[in-house]
């Protein structure tokens, strides 16, 4: 009985055999080839053949599996009868952590991100950045150094163009106030931020009202424990304190900067009736809400104030004061969790209120901006390869400038409401090959126009090091709030981008390449007419700009080290404003090139740093000249360094230094209004506050452990 048995098995065995590829036709060795349900399996060979037998009989389902890509599942009939398979190609898998991304425009930085041409520390621990985020992105391709302003000026667009938004929520007045051709500062403290998205170009349909550039910038996450940070500065200090618990944290810093007695120690250009004051606080509250949801709330309040003594151009030897008080609060709240799987909801408010009280000699005028802006956006993932986001928003502001010692000027302002609302979707057709096409609606009712902007990008995988993306997207945003002071008879201005971009990323060295261009419509224009009043005002500017964008970071060569090279071309003309014709606007410079150097010297437990910037002269208008915007300035240079010294693993001393050669920087001529008997308009020189700046301070942090620090923050 026994031998007949197995003589019965023996009938019933089957072989089957195949042969394993990739999609590119190449052999895939040791792919898992078995039947589920059973112990019957084999591998392929260096060949990518396979040779599996069974005494299993019926149906069966024949399985092969190899990393990285999808199974093959295939049914089939064992009878004893040999079963041949066609050669089979395995698809590869997709997978978010090695697929392609689009990148055309952006930089970004944060924990989570997989190939970033910055870390989350970059926004200001560039030497010559002083802290400050903006300054830091100026040594990003792109972006161009107008040492009059301190604003981002991003490919040939000014720095109106550039919009930033905390936790998706607009920011309506990103900078500090200042006087005439004095620069200003972001008014954020960096320790709020753990992350950022800069984009220079062709960016989501989620981001509006922006013809240039978007700087999205990303709050702290929850905590992890209690700490109180000190900082004290050679001009000014500031305490700051989190204190957390087990679901919900709070943190707060209150800073005071004066800089009367470094100003009085280090010589100034600007005559200064009053140095800068500032007075500042911030709040941040963090509360996780269910299982996913957290709720973020993030507040700040400022008052800064000064006065100068300014040179009467229209009447040579005599002075005027310039006495300027800001007062600037906002609030912005975000809530973002998952409302069931694969759907994120997030609901967002911002809240700004400004006002500039500035005095000009005997008369004095209120700026008073007060805008709001709510969203809500939800994201959906259909599948692993297919992402919806949606939303809808609401932006309003109210703008106004009052005369008080002019009563028969009284005072303007305008009132706009926007409506807009914006849907986007990612696509991967593989892991190499994406593609992001969305549309954004927008409406404003004091303008009565609405525009629709469609926007496309797509990024396609050259290799596992490289890749390759391109971007086409229609860019609305209202003219400037001092031309809807006269009229609301305006259409949207408009910018269209093109963008091809190269990345490669290969052992901690990134190279980034990027062709733009950028056309741009329905610009403002306008005369002066004999009172010193708009003429004329229309839409019929017009403008372009095209460039070249070259990035090389290394962190690889040199140990304990890093260094990135930066390098800008740009074309830009426009015929906008009171131009007489095409020219080159005056922020724009053709040729920007930076190097920055950070290196960690554990021997002296520092971290030292260096910044070099040279970019070319930059046009502007000399009315003495009878060619407009003819002019040249000289060329821009600064070497910026700092050195952070690590006393105990909690106490840091802190020195930096700005143009620390001295090299001459001048930023063109500010000509008088009127001409004198002579027809001759009278000038001075456009100069920096001072030929350098000095930053010396000291961090303290009181934690449990022991052992946080400020380092990764400052510099």
């Amino acid at each position: 009985m026994l031998v007949i048995f197995l003589g019965s098995k023996l009938t019933a065995q089957t072989t089957i055999t195949g042969k394993v590829n990739d999609e590119k036709g190449e052999s895939l060795v040791g792919a898992n080839v078995y039947l589920e349900g059973t112990y019957d399996g084999a591998s392929s060979n260096s060949d990518g053949e396979f040779l599996l037998t069974t005494f299993e009989v019926g149906t069966k389902l024949l399985r092969i599996d190899f990393v990285g890509f999808e199974p093959y599942k295939k049914e089939i009939v064992l009878d004893g009868t040999p079963v041949q398979i066609p050669v089979i190609e395995l698809k590869e898998a997709f997978n978010e952590l090695t697929a392609v991304t689009i990148s055309d425009g952006t930089f970004e930085a944060g924990d989570r991100k997989k190939s970033i041409a910055l870390s989350s520390i970059d926004m200001v621990t560039t030497a010559g950045a002083a802290g400050d985020v903006y300054g830091a992105l100026q040594a990003l391709p792109g972006t161009t150094t107008v040492g009059e302003s301190g604003k981002l000026f991003v490919k040939g667009g000014d720095s109106r163009e550039s919009k930033t938004y905390i936790d998706g929520m607009l920011v309506y007045v990103p900078y500090s106030s200042s006087s005439p051709n004095n620069s200003v500062r972001g008014r954020f403290s960096p320790f709020m931020f753990s992350g950022m998205m800069f984009s220079t170009g062709g960016y989501s349909a989620e981001f509006g009202q922006a013809l240039s550039s978007v700087l999205a910038l990303q709050t702290n996450a929850m905590p992890v424990q209690d700490q109180l940070n000190i900082s004290l500065l050679s001009i000014g200090t500031e305490l700051g304190g989190t204190k957390t618990w087990e679901n919900a944290s709070v943190t707060s810093s209150i800073g005071y900067n004066n800089l009367s007695p470094y100003m009085r120690l280090v010589p100034q250009n600007t005559e200064w009736d009053k140095e800068p004051q500032s007075l500042s606080g911030d709040l941040s509250f963090r509360l996780k809400t269910g299982k996913s949801g957290m709720l973020k709330i993030f507040a700040t309040a400022n008052r800064s104030q000064l006065s100068t003594i300014e040179k009467s151009l229209n009447n040579p030897g005599s002075d005027f004061g310039y006495q300027l008080i800001n007062d600037n609060y906002f609030i912005n709240t975000l809530w973002i969790g998952e409302i069931k799987k694969d759907w994120i909801l997030t609901t967002g408010f911002s809240y700004t209120d400004n006002v500039d009280k500035v005095t000009v000699d005997s008369m004095n005028y209120n700026e008073h901006l007060k805008g709001t802006h709510a969203k809500v956006s939800i994201k959906h993932r259909l599948n692993e390869q297919i992402r919806i986001i949606a939303g809808a928003e609401l932006y309003s502001k109210r703008y106004k400038i009052e005369f008080p010692s002019m009563d028969y000027l009284g005072s303007n302002g305008f009132s706009n409401n926007t409506i807009a609302g914006f849907i986007e979707s990612e696509m991967y057709a593989s892991r190499k090959f994406i593609t992001r096409v969305g549309a954004r609606f927008e409406y404003s009712d004091y303008l009565n126009k609405a525009s629709i902007a469609p926007r496309i990008s797509m990024a396609y995988k050259l290799s596992d090091k490289g890749q390759l993306s391109l971007s086409y997207g229609w860019f609305f945003q209202d003219p400037e709030d001092e031309f809807l002071l006269f009229t609301d008879r305006f259409e949207f201005e408009r910018a269209d981008h093109y963008t091809l971009n190269y990345i490669r990323n290969e052992n901690q060295r990134l190279l980034r390449t990027e062709l733009y261009f950028k056309d741009y419509k329905n610009l403002v224009k306008y005369e002066i007419g004999e009172t010193n009043e708009y003429d004329y005002i229309n839409n019929q500017g017009y403008g372009y700009a095209y460039g070249l964008d070259l990035f090389w970071r290394d962190r690889m060569s040199i140990r304990n080290a890093e260094y990135w090279i930066s390098y800008s071309f740009i074309d830009a003309r426009r015929d906008y404003h009171n131009f007489p014709y095409e020219a080159v606007p005056d922020y724009s410079s053709k040729h920007n090139l930076t190097l920055v150097y950070k290196h960690w010297v554990s021997t002296l437990r520092s971290r030292i740093g260096g910044t070099y910037r040279i970019s070319s002269p930059r046009y502007y208008n000399n009315p003495n000249s009878g060619d407009f915007n003819s002019e040249k300035t000289i060329p821009y240079q600064s070497l910026d360094v700092n050195w952070s010294y690590l006393h105990r693993q909690n106490v840091i001393f802190y020195f930096s230094v700005s143009n620390v050669l001295g090299f001459e920087q001048q930023f063109g001529y500010e000509y008088a209004t009127i001409a004198d008997g002579d027809g001759v308009y009278h000038s001075a020189p456009k100069l920096p506050g001072a030929k350098r700046f000095f930053v010396l301070g000291c961090f303290i942090t009181l934690s449990k452990s022991g052992n946080i620090n400020q380092l990764d923050k400052i510099n």
